[in-house]
């Protein structure tokens, strides 16, 4: 009795996973798969589908919409600051397994189709406009979660001349 039993944390994304912290058999990107439980929870993949174009045909359309996006995302949560990282990354397991059930075996996209993602499809003026609309409901399906969501992003630091400096002075205190 008081003892906490850890149980494995089910997903339903894949439920064929299972989040088992064990610590010595954790992989640097695992926690991404959390992220990929509340994109799930959150209705990501059917916002994509809502809002973005995808305008690719024939032998361009490999690898899923969303699972392009999500890739380009998920490696910019993960500390990858460009698309330079897609080769390793596309047979790292957790890159794997965010995707969906197609990349699970084959693997995530390479390099150069990742970059012609993000300079030309995502690039588009309908899908611009798409993203924005995206990220409007993906606030509103987080506040619908329990999640506080900011009512306007901004900092503001530049535009009163008073509060320049504040924000980097503030952060310096609180190292």
């Amino acid at each position: 009795m008081g003892e906490i039993q850890n149980q494995p944390f089910q997903l339903s994304f894949n439920t064929s996973l299972k989040v088992d912290f064990q610590g010595s058999r954790v992989t640097s990107d695992g926690g991404l798969i959390l992220v990929r439980e509340l994109d799930e929870r959150l209705g990501f993949g059917e916002l994509i589908e809502q809002h973005l174009t995808d305008s690719r045909r024939g032998k361009n359309t490999q690898f899923p919409f969303a699972d392009l996006l999500r890739q380009s995302v998920y490696s910019r949560l993960a500390g990858y600051e460009d698309v330079n990282d897609a080769e390793r990354l596309s047979q790292d397991p957790t890159f794997r397994l965010i995707g969906s059930e197609k990349v699970w075996d084959r693997g995530a996209a390479l390099t150069s189709r990742l970059q012609t993602f993000e300079t030309e499809l995502l690039a588009e003026k309908e899908n611009f406009a798409g993203l924005e609309r995206l990220n409007r409901e993906l606030i509103g399906s987080s506040r619908n979660l329990g999640f506080a969501a900011p009512n306007r992003v901004g900092h503001g630091f530049d535009r009163d001349p008073s509060l320049r400096g504040a924000g980097e002075e503030r952060l310096q205190r609180a190292l």
